[in-house]
């Protein structure tokens, strides 16, 4: 079985450090993506793997690490030409070389790269080659292997069945190989091999130029997006740390978080206007099913920006028209399939659209209407489903596309999305040269607007035929991850504080209708879904208050509640890493400080 794994070299992010608010990176050696890690122990484990990585000549380095790992061989793509790659030019260069070297029966992706974190490349790959996809695979069987040898197919066929990570839970599926699939956190043990340890691998490392790929374009040439103002996501903290009696500090800490709302007083949610119906831009929102607040989040910030360009919106959907000019929507496109369906939403117990269509069919779908209606934008939920389903359109529309948005603007005509970047330290302002663009947009970005009363949508239909690539045998949701995303204080937990006490959270957390959320070491126990970890490789929030309990501190989970207004963390140690990004810290047993904090929390919000 030949296996193909892409990986990707990036700062190592466990050294940085939050220094005064700002990011510490000098000295900061360079490493293999944590999720690649896991790409690569898996392919090795599955049969003979080829790594390929696209990047400066150090990123030989990763390739050594796995072929001493146990990889066959390794591939570096490397090219002044290849410079300023968006990731739709980084998947036509890998694509391109693993057209070059394969075939393969499976090709394996990190699910995405923690430095960028958009998780666009393995769909755009599936769809460049072709291949069905299936992300976020935490537990994977190959089934009814067996080598065929045809006129047009040397290799292994077989199926892959999968649970794979969702937002709010998981499902399970199948596919047929050969497959392009991306490794959860969880898949399996990660390679990792020390540099002083690894072999000299020289001889089993090949080099592939732009010009062994063809024409291109290449790099910057062949991006459709740009790169172009930079912000630093400075947001100092305080780092008071408090001492005395528990009950002094709970209330001073309080104090503090009250003086700081009235100071920074209070945003108002944005609610589109109403307006005239414009013949200008239309900007499209494809709606996620069974994901109706972040649908209407998106609707709500489509309106925002057809207002600007005096334009309207339509919303691409899979589900039933309804509401959904209520919610802000000017025209409804509906994904009408025109097959049977496969029987599996009796195996989910649901009649949701989601059960029938799969993202590459929502996918081919959009591109069909986009090519005729020319939007000027589409916003895609920034989930699992939506960055699947806007990197395959993004392929086939040639378009731009910014993945997790936090931030969008119109300017000279053009949509600005602002991207967050390395861990959430700062933000850069994205364009595209394409003549549709293109945002995945976080949950929570835009407020959630008010109902658009008695407005109606009309409703026109694409008709699609499903190539039924992958079959859907289960879904289990285990929680709501908007909860977490838009709540005004939440909770989070460390290794310091006993999953068997969770009950004693209670007083801080129902009367302040506060969320529960945990780092990756809580998740990895089982503690807590993965759906609330908070972290690199987990979620970024931004609610008002966020404590901190139990935790060490460590740059890869507190780089993810810098968007928090207030900051207070609880640790037994003063020494304790934490309070550097806190903005206040009390030095206490956990349990000796909720109750106190469940009492003052209370006054401090509500004054």
């Amino acid at each position: 079985m030949r296996i193909a794994v892409l990986v990707k070299q990036i700062p190592a992010f466990e050294d940085m450090r939050l220094v005064d608010g700002r990011l510490e990176r000098i000295g900061v050696p360079l490493e293999m993506n944590p999720f690649c890690r896991r790409a690569v122990a898996k392919g090795v484990e599955l049969g003979a793997t080829t790594v390929i990585t696209l990047g400066p000549p150090s990123a030989e380095e990763v390739l050594k690490e796995a072929i001493t790992w146990g990889a066959k061989e390794g591939v570096l793509v490397t090219d002044p030409a290849f410079a300023g790659s968006d990731t739709l030019a980084t998947a036509r260069a890998l694509a391109a070389a693993i057209s070059l070297t394969g075939p393969y029966d499976l090709i394996i992706v990190g699910l995405n790269s923690v430095d960028a974190d958009t998780g666009q490349v393995g769909p755009q790959i599936a769809e460049l080659l072709g291949l069905p996809f299936l992300g976020g695979v935490r537990e994977m069987e190959l089934e009814r292997v067996s080598e065929t040898v045809s006129e047009t197919y040397s290799g292994v066929t077989g199926e892959i069945s999968a649970r794979c990570e969702r937002d709010d839970g998981f499902l399970r599926a199948r596919t047929r190989l050969p497959a392009v699939i991306s490794a959860a956190e969880r898949l399996c043990d990660p390679c990792k091999v020390p540099a002083r340890e690894r072999d000299d691998c020289s001889g089993r490392i090949r080099r592939i130029t732009a010009a062994d790929l063809g024409e291109g374009p290449w790099g910057q040439e062949g991006s459709p997006t740009r790169v172009g103002d930079i912000r630093m996501l400075s947001v100092p903290r305080r780092g008071l740390l408090l001492s005395g009696p528990v009950r002094e500090q709970v209330r001073t800490a309080c104090d503090l978080l009250r003086e700081s709302r009235l100071a920074d007083g209070t945003v108002a949610p944005v609610v589109p206007a109403e307006r005239e119906t414009g013949s200008g831009a239309v900007v499209a929102v494809l709606g996620e099913p069974g994901r109706a607040r972040i649908t209407r989040e998106l609707l709500g910030g489509a309106a925002g920006l057809a207002a600007k360009l005096g334009g309207s919106t339509a919303l691409f959907t899979t589900e039933p028209a309804g509401e959904q000019g209520e919610w802000w929507a000017d025209a409804v496109v509906g994904l009408d399939r025109i097959d049977s369906p496969w029987a599996f939403s009796e195996v989910m117990g649901t009649t949701s659209a989601m059960a029938d269509m799969t993202p590459e069919d929502v996918a081919e779908g959009a591109a069909a209407w986009a090519s005729e209606a020319a939007p000027w934008a589409i916003l895609v939920p920034g989930t699992s489903w939506g960055r699947e389903t806007a990197g395959r359109l993004a392929v086939r529309l040639g378009a731009g596309l910014t993945g997790d948005a936090v931030e969008l603007e119109v300017a000279d005509g053009r949509l600005v999305c602002w991207k967050a970047a390395f861990g959430g330290q700062l933000v850069a302002a994205v364009t595209s040269r394409s003549g549709i663009q293109m945002a995945t947009v976080r949950s929570g970005v835009f407020p959630v607007p008010e109902l658009r009363a008695g407005a109606v949508a009309p409703v026109t239909k694409v008709p699609i035929r499903s190539r039924n690539r992958v079959e859907v045998t289960g879904w289990v949701t285990d929680d709501d991850p908007s909860r977490l995303e838009t709540a005004r204080v939440v909770v989070g937990v460390g290794l310091g504080v006993d999953p068997t006490r969770y009950n004693e959270l209670e007083p801080l957390l129902g009367p302040l209708g506060a969320e529960l959320a945990g780092t990756r070491k809580v998740t990895d126990r089982g503690w807590l879904p993965r759906s609330r970890q908070v972290g690199i490789t987990g979620r970024s929030i931004a609610p008002e208050v966020y404590v901190a309990l139990g935790t060490s501190g460590r740059f890869n989970h507190m780089v993810a509640v810098r968007g928090a207004r207030f900051v207070i963390a609880v640790n037994p140690d003063p020494r304790a890493e934490v309070f550097h990004a806190a903005d206040v810290g009390i030095v206490a047993d956990w349990a000796e400080a909720v109750p106190l904090l469940a009492e003052e929390l209370g006054r401090s919000l509500r004054g």
